[in-house]
């Protein structure tokens, strides 16, 4: 008789320590973790030197910034392969900002009968209409909000005038949910495209030459302090350099509500990549020198980063081939990757790999208010990655992500995803994804006064 649907056997590595033990699951959730000799299951793994990880969960992630490319059908297969088991995906869909409760209701539906792993959906606002539309897409299930303080796009990616951003997270507080933003400077980089443009600049280093980091900075500023004028929770979702993770360290200080989120792309990529890669590098805000690189890395291992995220857009590859590097779309493709190509920096680096627990899964989970997941702990959801030693070079050709370039090509990893279970169901083998379109679900935040089991 068996006591358990599925155990799986290894090294578990929790929010807070890696140990050698095993993981059972009864009905899609974890009902038992222990050591020694596992308990009897009608499936039962030994995956002696493998680590058993909390599923990921990427918090970035841009399914449709560009309409019928990839989707959630596409997107949610490579996050399986990568380890992730729910995505939060952003509002700025191409011709379709998710900036009502009709458009995020249609978007949801979508997800849920597309999607291999769950999904959450950020929700935002059109600057030019007002924030009235906060707290209905707060109830209909949105996970967060998100504005910017730059201006990407004048309709997919609008500017929040801070006046505006100051009402909007005031009004994002009193719905319970995180106001996150899009940190920088518009003056800034409007005065620095000016120079470049005088200068005849057109090659990779414009795009960071035009981004300084003075521009990130002073937009984080901007953003944590709408945050202590309205009582919202600011979060930052993409910061690049060293000095704004000492900003928000302040202001954590200081005893305000406020986060940081680092992405994949600058713990692992730098300004040599970009003269390398081109536009295939080309990312908001762009990624910076060897030097900041490995500063952001001791904020991680500091517990100073709230999130890892990938910041993840998949787009054909007529929109990142431009020789003119600043007519090209900002950003790349990382889900398959975020799990397998983080625990490599940790290992490269002798980082204890409850780091990537808490990066990826436990502190996401809690941010976003995600009550079942985040965490290998009695009750959660079964979200479980197995994730193995192993050394290979990362080619996109071979991959399930629906693009065949990247700036990691060529990357030499230390670890694979060997398999991944969504609520206790194999979606990914190894080698190929098992589950169908539509087995994914939508994940509402919990928005009680305590979430339960913390």
């Amino acid at each position: 008789m068996s006591d358990f649907d599925l155990v799986l056997q290894g090294n578990v590595v929790l929010a807070d320590q890696v140990r050698e033990g095993w993981v059972a699951v009864s009905d899609g959730r974890v009902a038992l973790l222990g050591s020694g000799a596992p308990p009897a299951a009608r499936e039962r793994h030994g995956l002696k030197g493998a680590w058993i990880f909390p599923g990921a969960i990427d918090a970035q992630v841009h399914c449709r910034s560009q309409k019928n490319q990839e989707g959630f059908e596409k997107a949610t297969k490579a996050a399986a392969a990568g380890g992730v088991t729910t995505i939060c995906d952003m509002p700025f869909d191409e011709d379709n900002l998710i900036c009502n409760v009709q458009r995020f209701d249609a978007k949801r539906a979508d997800a849920e009968a597309e999607a291999h792993v769950d999904v959450a959906l950020f929700a935002t606002i059109d600057p030019s209409v007002g924030i009235d539309v906060i707290p209905e897409m707060a109830t209909a299930g949105a996970c967060a909000f998100k504005f910017s303080t730059f201006e990407a796009h004048p309709t997919r990616f609008p500017r929040t005038p801070t006046p505006v951003l100051v009402e909007a997270f005031r009004s994002v507080a009193q719905t319970g949910l995180i106001a996150c933003a899009h940190n920088e400077n518009q003056e800034v980089i409007a005065d620095m495209l000016a120079r470049a443009a005088k200068a005849g600049m057109t090659g990779p280093e414009v795009h960071a030459y035009t981004r300084p980091p003075i521009n990130e900075a002073l937009a984080m500023l901007e953003i944590y302090e709408a945050g202590v004028a309205s009582g919202a929770h600011a979060h930052v979702v993409h910061c690049s350099i060293s000095r704004g993770i000492e900003i928000c360290e302040a202001y954590k200080r200081q005893g305000h509500p406020v986060s940081v989120e680092v992405l994949l792309p600058f713990l692992f990529l730098t300004e040599k990549d970009v003269a390398k890669h081109g536009a295939k590098a080309k990312i908001n805000p762009p990624v910076r020198t060897a030097d900041e690189r490995e500063k952001l890395w001791q904020h991680v291992v500091a517990g100073q980063v709230d999130l890892v995220s990938t910041d993840h857009v998949a787009w054909s590859a007529d929109r990142k081939s431009n020789p003119e590097m600043l007519k090209n779309n900002s950003g790349f493709p990382g889900l398959e990757l975020l799990l397998p190509l983080f625990v490599t920096g940790c290992l490269e680096r002798n980082v204890n790999l409850a780091v990537v627990s808490r990066c990826l899964a436990f502190n996401p989970a809690r941010h976003f208010r995600f009550a079942s997941k985040g965490a290998l702990e009695i009750g959660r959801d079964a979200d479980i990655a197995v994730v193995e030693p192993s050394e290979w070079t990362y080619d996109p050709t071979a991959g399930v992500t629906c693009v065949d370039w990247s700036p990691y090509i060529g990357r030499k990893m230390k670890a694979r995803v060997a398999s991944t279970w969504r609520r206790g169901e194999l979606v990914f083998d190894g080698s190929n994804v098992r589950s169908k379109p539509g087995s994914g679900k939508f994940v509402r935040p919990f928005l009680g006064s305590r979430l339960p089991n913390r």
